[in-house]
């Protein structure tokens, strides 16, 4: 009877480990050819779901990163469009040849190198697998690939909206929303978001608090389309503004700005995507076809001042980069619905 006293109090803490252990939810992994629980992977796989990335005040993949360890990034003057996975990766625009070396997906549409589109709404997962991933992205992944899965449209109508306001004219809007259609085969999904606010430095030069500001937009449209029980079409209609001007070197180390010619370091990606998946008795056909148009543009006051900060000499530099992407994308898989087949040349690491 002593004993039983003793631990009693042990009791509570049994129940709600038992309890905790039963609503554990089972964590599916999306980025690969198939889908498969993240427990059957053997591979170092980071997976960060929407539940998290809403309890936290999190706009930008790049603010998402800091939760991730090996994974770092690079950035001009605003968003991050660079990253780097275990020390391997871009750092910069002006290494030559796109070869990113961490692939960056978004909805199975290759963006690597274009990580700037990166605004985190309306998101079902994030996924971060670390080391070469040859296999599904080729040498756009010899360090580790990002996918992240946006939400697809619903059976049931469903919405959800978010505002924002701060200091230094924080002023984030989004609104997202889907169901089905009048056709009971269709399903919409359309999202828009926006995201302003004036930046923590002030331009002395032109007395304004705003030069070095973050003007988003994020605008996005998918359409399922159930042609029949064997055959379905997903649509994906998307653009990304970002219209940040670049105002934030100092010359003193202060949060306050000398630059006569503030610049701009934005980029707008218009993206058209669509996917085929048709079911036979034994594979499965998947097409995935996309093209992207990316416009950026990278200048900067590379004096960092103006003529009276520079008195008695003459120093005006004004370094300015245009870069154009245009991308094109076809990927055909045949999936053998052969289980075994599968756990022999997938799970042991070979390609199908």
């Amino acid at each position: 009877m002593y004993i039983k006293k003793k631990y009693i109090f042990l009791l509570p803490l049994v129940f709600s480990l038992f309890n905790f252990a039963q609503e554990i939810e089972e964590v599916i992994v999306q980025g690969e050819y198939r889908k498969a629980s993240l427990s059957e992977k053997d591979s170092s796989i980071v997976v960060i779901q929407s539940e998290e990335i809403k309890s936290q005040a999190i706009k930008h993949f790049q603010q998402l990163s800091y939760l991730i360890p090996n994974l770092n990034y690079a950035a001009s003057d605003s968003r991050a469009r660079y990253f780097q996975i275990r020390g391997i990766g871009e750092r910069s625009g002006y290494q030559g040849t796109p070869n990113s070396s961490v692939g960056f997906l978004i909805d199975d549409i290759d963006y690597s190198g274009q990580g700037g589109i990166a605004t985190i709404f309306d998101i079902d997962q994030v996924e971060i697998y670390r080391g070469p991933q040859g296999s599904r992205s080729g040498a756009n992944a010899l360090a580790g690939l990002i996918y992240i899965k946006t939400k697809d449209p619903t059976d049931e109508f469903d919405g959800t909206s978010e505002l924002t306001l701060g200091d230094y004219g924080i002023q984030n809007i989004g609104l997202a929303f889907g169901g089905p259609t009048k056709n009971k085969n269709l399903k919409y999904r359309f999202v828009i978001r926006t995201d302003y606010a004036d930046g923590f430095r002030k331009n002395i030069f032109f007395n304004k608090k705003d030069t070095s500001r973050k003007d988003e937009l994020t605008l996005r449209y998918k359409l399922d389309w159930d042609i029949d029980n064997e055959t379905k079409i997903k649509f994906l209609v998307s653009q990304v503004d970002i219209n940040d001007p670049a105002d934030i070197w100092t010359i003193d180390g202060s949060l306050s700005t000398l630059s006569d010619r503030p610049g701009m370091d934005s980029q707008k990606t218009n993206t058209h995507g669509i996917k085929i998946f048709k079911n036979y008795k034994n594979f499965d056909l998947q097409s995935y076809t996309s093209i992207t148009k990316t416009d950026v543009i990278f200048s900067y006051d590379a004096d960092w001042g103006n003529k009276d900060s520079h008195f008695p000499y003459t120093y005006d530099y004004f370094s300015e980069t245009l870069r154009n992407r245009d991308t094109f994308s076809q990927e055909i898989r045949f999936l053998s619905k052969n289980r075994s087949f599968y756990q022999k040349y997938h799970l042991n690491g070979s390609s199908e």
